[in-house]
């Protein structure tokens, strides 16, 4: 296999326990290198345990994990970058001093970390509040602060645990700007969050887990595809004249009227352009007929309560 091919992530059969509550059961998982993967689950599903089993924070009681092709020692760890859920910074210390403190601490020379500490706050909007201490900061300001850090040093892999809790829109959409630049220099990334809208917009593959186990593990292509065979097939349709045309139970299997459209869930094996051309025919006059993709949320929520 060529480095290029060599999965940022790999992990094969972790299995952790905690006394007699199993966290993470024969997990496997790879993603790719440049992508960005999201990782959903319910709460307490297994996620943060199998976060912490990638940064090597814990060990998992059976199974092997290879991260940037290797197993964990300082020299991968410096190449990754990490926001964990509950946020920590040294209250008293400086801004600009703390930044480039966090990136000598991933082997970034000082100086060098302080110019792109420098550059990173000017692009946040913070430089006017480099040289004040993290405790004067607004909860916001930290945030991207401690976000500052996860990147300062470069890193080839971005570890996010909610990295949009608790910002305001403008800010949501300049750290989702942020994220899509780093993958485009190459680095891998792999969020948590339980923003399913943010996780469609961001995610090119999508791994969820509940009750410690995968239950889904792809594209978001290949997972919506899979969704839309399995059943949830539906159309947004805004129609004149059409008769009798959506009581045709061979065709038709429920409708849910929306005031302005109706959404039309389509019988087991029929196929969209079946009922676009059956309207056709009886000479209706169609003014919306949309395919409806499931939505990445509506995936969720129906494998979390399965």
């Amino acid at each position: 296999m060529k480095a290029s091919e060599t999965p940022a992530i790999a992990l094969a059969k972790i299995h952790k326990t905690y006394g007699t509550k199993t966290a993470v059961a024969d997990f496997d998982l790879e993603v790719p290198q440049g992508t960005i993967c999201g990782l959903l689950g319910p709460n307490g599903a297994g996620k943060t345990t199998t976060i912490r089993i990638i940064l090597d924070i814990i060990g998992p009681d059976r199974g092997s994990v290879r991260v940037l092709g290797d197993q964990s020692s300082p020299e991968i760890r410096d190449r990754i970058g990490y926001l964990p859920e509950e946020r920590g910074l040294y209250p008293k210390m400086k801004v600009l001093d703390l930044l480039t403190f966090l990136g000598e601490l991933k082997g970034t020379p000082r100086r060098v970390a302080s110019e792109r500490a420098s550059v990173w706050l000017d692009r946040l909007e913070l430089s006017d509040w480099s040289d004040k201490r993290l405790q004067e900061l607004s909860r916001g300001m930290q945030q991207k602060v401690q976000f500052i850090g996860t990147v300062v040093h470069e890193p080839d892999l971005l570890i996010l645990d909610e990295p949009f809790s608790g910002l305001d829109p403008i800010n949501v959409d300049i750290l989702k700007e942020i994220v899509l630049e780093q993958r485009s220099r190459g680095a891998t990334v792999l969020f948590s969050t339980h923003n399913m809208d943010q996780a469609e917009r961001l995610c090119e593959r999508v791994v969820m887990i509940k009750d410690a186990h995968k239950v889904l593990d792809g594209t978001l292509a290949e997972i919506k595809r899979e969704a839309w065979l399995a059943g949830r097939r539906q159309i947004l349709m805004a129609i004149e004249g059409e008769g009798d045309l959506l009581e045709n139970r061979e065709l038709v299997e429920v409708v849910e009227d929306r005031g302005n459209h109706v959404a039309v869930s389509l019988r087991d094996g029929v196929a969209p352009q079946e009922l676009l051309a059956a309207a056709v025919r009886r000479g209706a006059l169609v003014h919306r007929f949309e395919v409806h993709e499931p939505s990445l949320h509506e995936i969720f929520v129906a494998r979390a309560r399965g």
